[in-house]
Formats: structure tokens, C-alpha cells, sequence
């Protein structure tokens, strides 16, 4: 196996350093760091570092800053997401991307119609939802005093607030735990990402239960690419309800996600909380499609 590191010269750690570390891991691959000069263009640095990649995981862009909108927060990271992309078209068309580019509801939708545009497959395009089941299950696990190991929560929707949809009932533990307790949990999930970056006090977000989310993603994709099908929540391109892009238990097979599975049986909260969060995802998904008319790779 090969593993290829990317970042920016102003990056804190230059990536030559993070490859060194990471080359000290007791596994049979080898790690190369690549690096590029701020302000120039991914698809000019890059085809050495992706020519043969069947997974790219590319956690990109700037964080919310206080005062930013989540629109301004769009434009600067869509724009980030998008070189990047290119690149992946030109280098590496057959990959699977995994996005962890806030906003996800966003973003997603925007690279996915692009991948499109050029002819390529847009469900190679995919946002990685697995902290909002990771936060479930350990969530659930606290209050019902159980293993989070043998929690599964799927959660559907989005990636944001209250496009997070955790299903409890769905789960063997989560369902024992008393209905007036579940719409204060089901806030805690939506929540958490604000509580580490207040935790934190403004000096960062989650960035170590996201890596360990990222690495539990990327290990189903490969786990899928080399036959052995595994299922996980993800956000992406979908049919399986009215909206044109929605996170949902998904089959990774050969070549990426092989099968969107259906959201199963909703109780009455749940059913409440789906239309609220398709409302609210509706807008974030059209600001990609919008954002996908007026673009193209390169």
C-alpha cells in the first residue's frame, strides 16, 4: 500500500513531517509527503501524489470564523474543495472522494454535479457522516451504561444542526432508553460539534474524533474496494427520498458505494424530525447545485 500526504507550505506541520510519523506505523505501506505553494492550483502539483489512488480523503477549507456565514464559509471552501477535485478528476476519475468539507450539505452537492459535468461518476463523490453515528453510539452508550462497540445508530439527513437526524429506535440499546429523554439526546448529537469547539475555548474543533471517524470511513471504502462489502452512513448523491442529495446507510463494494439502503421504519418523533430536517437541508443542497451551474473542471 501507498499513502500520500497533502498540504500547503503554511501548513503548521509541513507534510514531509506528518509522513515521517505516520511511516512509523507498523503496516505495510509507505508514506510520501507532498507540498504546495499557497495560492497556486492543485491540478499543477499534484498528479504524482494522486495518479493511482482508489481512496482520497480530503479534509479541506478554512473553519467558521466568528461573524462568517455559513455562505461566506461556502464560497471560500467550495472554491478550496474544487481544485482539489479537479485534480482527482484528472488523476485519479475511478477514486472514491471522501469530502470533509464544512459546509458538507453544501459542498457535496456542488463537486458531485461537477464530477457530472465532466462525465464522470458523481457518487465517487461522498460526505463523511460517520462522527454524528460515532457521537450517537457513544452518546447512547453513556446513558444506557452499554459498550458503544455494540451500539449502532444510523443517522440520516445531513451533515449540520438539525439536518442530523440520529435514529434511536432503530438501535437495540438506543430504543430502551425512555421517549422523554430521546429529543434532549437527539440535540446533544446535533450539538456536539459546538461543544468541542466551545470546550476547546475558539482554539480549534474536532479534529481527533474526526480522525477517528475519517479513519473508520476510509477503512469500510478500502474494506469495499477489495470485495469485502461493508455499510456505513454517508452523504451523497440519493433517490431514497425527495431531495436530490441525502446521508443514509449505504453498501461500499467494489468501486465505492454499490447501494443506497432505504431509512426503514421511522417512529413518531422520528418521522417529525425528518421534515424538519429536509427543510432545512433542501436550501443548503440547492446552494451547491447553484454553485455547480456557473463552474467546471478543468
Amino acid at each position: 500500500g501507498e499513502l500520500c500526504i497533502f498540504d500547503l507550505d503554511v501548513a503548521m506541520v509541513p507534510p514531509a513531517g506528518v509522513a515521517a510519523d505516520l511511516g512509523h506505523l507498523e503496516r505495510k505501506c509507505s508514506v510520501k509527503g507532498y507540498v504546495m505553494p499557497v495560492g497556486k492550483n492543485p491540478i499543477d502539483y499534484l498528479e504524482e501524489c494522486l495518479t493511482g489512488c482508489h481512496l482520497v480523503l480530503i479534509p479541506a477549507g478554512v473553519p467558521r470564523k466568528p461573524g462568517m456565514t455559513r455562505d461566506d464559509l461556502f464560497k471560500t471552501n467550495a472554491g478550496i474543495a474544487k481544485g482539489i477535485v479537479e485534480a482527482c478528476a484528472k488523476f485519479c476519475p475511478e477514486a472514491v472522494l471522501g469530502m470533509i468539507v464544512n459546509p458538507v450539505n453544501s459542498v457535496v452537492p456542488a463537486m458531485a454535479e461537477l464530477y457530472k459535468k465532466k462525465g464522470l461518476d458523481p457518487m465517487k463523490i461522498i460526505g463523511i457522516t460517520t462522527l454524528d453515528v460515532v457521537r450517537a453510539n457513544k452518546f447512547v452508550g453513556e446513558i444506557a451504561g452499554k459498550n458503544p462497540s455494540y451500539i449502532n445508530v444510523p443517522v440520516v439527513g445531513g451533515h449540520a444542526g438539525t439536518t442530523i437526524l440520529p435514529l434511536f429506535s432503530q438501535d437495540k440499546v438506543a430504543k430502551t432508553i425512555e421517549a422523554e429523554k430521546i429529543p434532549a439526546l437527539d440535540s446533544h448529537v446535533q450539538d456536539a460539534g459546538t461543544d468541542v469547539v466551545n470546550a476547546k475555548g475558539g482554539k480549534g474543533s474536532a479534529t481527533l474524533s474526526m480522525a477517528y471517524a475519517g479513519a473508520r470511513f476510509g477503512r469500510s471504502v478500502l474494506a469495499g474496494l477489495s470485495g469485502r462489502r461493508r455499510v456505513e452512513c454517508a452523504y451523497c448523491k440519493s433517490d431514497i427520498t425527495d431531495l436530490p442529495y441525502f446521508a443514509q446507510k449505504v453498501v461500499l463494494g467494489e468501486g465505492g458505494i454499490v447501494k443506497l439502503l432505504p431509512l426503514g421504519e421511522l417512529n413518531e418523533h422520528e418521522t417529525k424530525r425528518l421534515e424538519e430536517a429536509k427543510t432545512q437541508l433542501k436550501g443548503e443542497i440547492e446552494a451547491g447545485l447553484k454553485y455547480a451551474e456557473t463552474e467546471s473542471l478543468a
